[in-house]
């Protein structure tokens, strides 16, 4: 029997931002509209208007970019619901990047999106203010395998904070110990080294100061059972009930995101099909990396008709081919 292939949505997180992001679902799509103004009444302030119009250095302060990313990536889904109805194929498990795993949550079902939204700007705050009582950043590493960046990590007193896909690498430690670390990844033969524009040293031990306050944030918040598995960042593995995502949220800011291994589990798991959701396309270029044959698709918030549209005709097109596939095993159809 041919088993129907499984579907993941996916998250992105702080990055993908940029002014203007969200306003064409805001003008087109009532439900759209509706998630940027609950989030708005939650917050106590126009997050929308941030999102929208800028300023760009006040939109890409942690504080603010965590919730506006959140919103953004829950306004895309919520546009592709009403455009497609109930023919949009339902996510079999979700996850998200760093921050996306907070989107992931609301998705499954286990976080309401107001808990969500103050849940992260709290987590942006405090995240701010451990990179300023441990400073530091984070810088992206490309044509090294993992080992040698481990190594140089050692050697460097930095930190791997996102293995990403082959190949790439994310690192973080104080602003001197990543000077050394650059000098040594150049001489490894690093292909590129690029900079992230960050407040911090973001899932590495620097995050340590914003802990005691993010538990106490996380451990107050109301969390559901999960309608769907979500992977976990920390672990990869799927999260199996509200203990075990409360640990999650708590390790993740001071751990490494596996975000290759949480991709290859999934695939291990059957998704046949990944959905990124939300702006731009990061995680679908990762995991085009990681395993070039599943295909992957995107609903962003510009041209979300067009790419919801392309999404159902290629999932009509999968499903088909499954039946025949099933029928010739059936013995009912030949080549």
């Amino acid at each position: 029997m041919v088993k129907k292939g499984k579907v993941a949505y996916v998250f992105p997180g702080q990055g993908s931002q940029v002014v203007g992001m969200g306003l064409n679902l805001y003008m087109r799509y009532p439900v759209a509209r509706d998630v940027f103004d609950e989030v708005d009444e939650t917050l106590g302030f126009s997050l929308s208007r941030l999102c929208f119009e800028g300023p760009e250095d006040e939109l890409r302060q942690t504080i603010n970019v965590q919730p506006a990313v959140l919103t953004v990536s829950i306004a895309c889904l919520r546009a592709a619901e009403a455009i497609i109805g109930s023919r949009l194929p339902p996510a079999d498990i979700v996850a998200g990047h760093s921050l996306g795993e907070y989107t992931a949550l609301v998705i499954a079902g286990a976080l309401s999106l107001p808990e969500a939204v103050r849940l992260v700007r709290e987590r942006g705050r405090l995240m701010h203010e451990a990179g300023i009582v441990e400073p530091g950043g984070m810088i992206a590493v490309l044509g090294l395998d993992e080992k040698a960046v481990s190594d140089i990590c050692a050697a460097a007193d930095t930190e791997i904070s996102n293995i990403n896909c082959p190949g790439q690498t994310v690192v973080s430690g104080a602003e001197g110990k990543l000077v050394e670390f650059k000098r040594l990844a150049e001489v490894k033969g690093a292909r590129r080294l690029i900079p992230l524009n960050v407040s911090g040293a973001f899932h590495s031990r620097l995050m340590q100061p914003a802990i005691d306050g993010l538990v106490s944030a996380i451990w107050e918040a109301n969390y559901n059972e999960t309608l769907v598995p979500v992977v976990a960042n920390v672990t990869a593995r799927a999260l199996i009930n509200s203990d075990a995502i409360r640990e999650e949220l708590a390790y993740q800011i001071t751990h490494c995101v596996r975000w290759q291994e949480s991709v290859e589990n999934m695939i291990a798991d059957g998704v046949t099909r990944f959905v990124e959701i939300g702006h731009g396309q990061v995680l679908g270029d990762l995991i085009k990396r990681i395993n070039s044959q599943v295909p992957v698709s995107n609903i962003g918030d510009v041209d979300t008709e067009k790419q919801v549209e392309q999404w159902w005709t290629e999932h009509r097109r999968e499903h088909i081919r499954g039946l025949i596939d099933k029928a010739m095993q059936a013995g009912k159809l030949s080549r």
